[in-house]
């Protein structure tokens, strides 16, 4: 049996602003560093051989903790990299709204369904995160692997694991710092933790 952590990155001041991110290279704040450092006291003695990364800044940040705490280094997983979010990119959603209503309402019911402006989609960030997954597994078979990565690859990475459709996304919670945990016997995942947050400091 080989087990899957997907780790969301702690938090950054826009998170805490509640703004979109994407793949703009933001550091996390004191808060994120914090449960970074939480994370890995979690997990350092779960028998962890490998932490891939995303290769932005608030994702290495959290990601260095874990893999020093098992004497390793993070490996930068390219298709681990957030979702473009293109011209809402540093906006709150306020902000969004004010300019695109009908576009926004879309992104909260019909998630799938969405082309950000100059930027990416759902189908975009699976297109790139679920082979970057499968690709790792044949070099760790029987092993524990860390994915270091972001809410909407891990919301994204949830519905294919399980098989559900991508509009299922905002029923899946995913707070900063927190652990997922997939069991993959070759075949099928089988979720074994969704948003686990007891180890983060409170």
């Amino acid at each position: 049996m080989t087990r899957i952590y997907l780790i969301r990155h702690g938090q950054t001041e826009w998170n805490r602003q509640e703004r979109f991110r994407g793949r703009l290279d933001i550091p996390l704040n004191a808060i994120g560093h914090a449960q970074a450092v939480a994370i890995a006291a979690h997990l350092c003695a779960r028998p962890i051989t490998v932490v891939y990364t995303s290769p932005l800044q608030r994702t290495v940040e959290t990601a260095r903790p874990i893999a020093t705490a098992h004497q390793l280094t993070p490996h930068m997983l390219p298709g681990l990299i957030d979702i473009d979010y293109g011209q809402w990119q540093g906006l709150t959603p306020a902000e969004v709204r004010h300019v695109s209503p009908d576009l926004l309402d879309l992104w909260y019911t019909r998630p799938h369904a969405v082309k950000i402006p100059a930027g990416g989609s759902l189908e975009a960030v699976r297109t790139l995160a679920l082979p970057a997954l499968y690709e790792t597994l044949p070099d760790h078979d029987g092993e524990s692997l860390a994915f270091v990565t972001h809410q909407i690859v891990i919301k994204v990475l949830t519905c294919a694991l399980l098989g559900l459709d991508m509009n299922h996304i905002w029923r899946i919670q995913q707070d900063n710092g927190c652990i997922d945990i997939f069991d993959w016997d070759g075949k099928q995942f089988t979720a074994v933790l969704i948003n686990g947050t007891a180890h983060l400091p409170h």
